[in-house]
């Protein structure tokens, strides 16, 4: 490695830390390229080797109330993507989330009453997840260990580890051998 390239790194690790500086945690070696926009009224953890690519348009990460958001180690979050948790998000190791995603563990309001908040429920990714461009994980979900999940799709109930499912609402289209 050379100069040039040690002294980028090293940039983006300064980068990353002023920039994430709302965070609860922010573990070791994680890299930021653009915005992350974050509001922390609960906990944020980031975990070691984390990425955001955040070029075009900023990456959010949020929390209401005592909510937790938790980034796995070696993720990598792409650009627009928006991590919401009113109660609990968790996003397991070395996880792919695509550009334009949206992962959040409430509904913000009621319909027909815009200031009533309804009951959130935990999202979680396990290890391994990958998410295409513009997924939306709504609350209460599951997605098993490598699993992948087609872009556009709307994830309103569990997916089972190692399959592949798309649509809206997301289904299954088949199995993977997890060799």
């Amino acid at each position: 490695m050379g100069v040039r390239e040690a002294l980028s790194i090293l940039g983006l690790r300064i980068n990353s830390r002023f920039r994430l500086r709302g965070c609860t945690s922010v573990g070791a070696g994680v890299r930021l390229r653009g915005t992350v926009v974050v509001e922390n009224e609960g906990e944020i953890h980031v975990g070691d080797r984390v990425v955001f690519r955040a070029t075009h348009l900023p990456v959010e990460l949020c929390t209401r109330g005592s909510g937790v958001l938790r980034i796995g180690a070696g993720t990598f979050v792409n650009t627009g993507t928006s991590l919401t948790a009113a109660c609990r998000v968790e996003i397991g190791r070395d996880c792919a989330i695509g550009n334009q995603s949206l992962i959040l563990d409430t509904d913000f309001h009621t319909v027909g009453d815009l200031h009533r908040v309804p009951e959130g429920a935990p999202v979680i990714l396990e290890d391994r997840v990958w998410l295409g461009a513009r997924v939306t994980v709504l609350k209460g979900v599951r997605i098993g260990e490598g699993a992948v999940v087609a872009a556009g799709s709307v994830v309103t109930k569990d997916v089972e580890p190692y399959t592949i499912v798309g649509g809206v609402p997301a289904r299954l289209i088949r199995r993977i051998d997890p060799k």
